[in-house]
């Protein structure tokens, strides 16, 4: 396996050989080593992953409060850089690749807008991605701003480009089964093909192995292994 350090974010490849490329994208704590293991765990299957650092611009990132952080955020900037992403991917010693993406928490709510608007994808695989702005960890009372936050998460899964596979967890305290229903009556709109599996008795960030109190092994092990499935027919059939 190679592995560098981009201007983008973290790169991991298998090595010698084009392979088909993922854009991973980090939740609200960063490009952290959690993110960069997942980056491993998916170059160890085959395939060239760049995790984005969606961050890299900010001079300080201290994270006190993750719902003010990531409504702060510019979904149009963090579409772009998931672009370029994926643009880079294809560009690079993988051009002619198939490229996916894939994401957890405010990644995996990118990974469903990135499936929805970004050019190129062949797949996608959101895990317990944020879906609202009206209630939860995104909404402000005061309202958002609406050159950062233009529309919710659920407004954009009509638009679904590229197959899509997504995760939650039925005990997800950030996103509520009305939410997950609403996003697969809206998912059912669009032409692509798409699952949205809801895992009994597991809360959010399940797949999260640094997470003790959220981490479910077997859950986890299953999931991932769907993903990678996924991917695999998707990206390389």
């Amino acid at each position: 396996m190679q592995e560098s350090s981009l201007e983008l974010g973290f790169l991991a490849e298998p090595g010698g050989v084009a392979s088909p490329g993922v854009v991973l994208i980090h939740d609200v704590w960063g490009l952290s080593d959690h993110t960069r293991d997942l980056t491993r765990r998916l170059a160890s299957a085959g395939f060239a992953v760049l995790a984005i650092d969606l961050y890299r611009r900010e001079s300080e990132v201290r994270i006190e409060n993750p719902g003010a952080w990531m409504r702060a955020l510019s979904d149009p900037q963090a579409l772009a850089d998931v672009q370029a992403g994926i643009d880079h991917l294809r560009a690079g010693p993988s051009a002619g690749c198939r490229v996916g993406v894939m994401g957890f928490c405010m990644g995996g709510m990118y990974a469903l807008m990135a499936a929805c608007s970004c050019r190129d994808l062949a797949a996608a695989v959101p895990f317990y991605g944020l879906l609202s702005h009206r209630h939860g960890i995104l909404h402000d009372a005061a309202g958002l701003d609406p050159t950062r936050k233009p529309r919710e998460p659920l407004d954009y899964a009509p638009s679904l480009r590229c197959p899509l596979l997504a995760f939650f967890g039925d005990r997800d305290e950030f996103v509520p089964l009305d939410d997950i229903h609403q996003l697969q009556a809206r998912l059912a709109q669009a032409q692509p093909p798409s699952e949205v599996v809801v895992v009994p008795g597991v809360g959010h960030a399940f797949l999260n192995d640094t997470r003790p109190d959220a981490y479910r092994p077997a859950e986890a092990a299953a999931a991932w292994a769907r993903s990678v499935d996924f991917l695999r027919q998707h990206l390389t059939g």
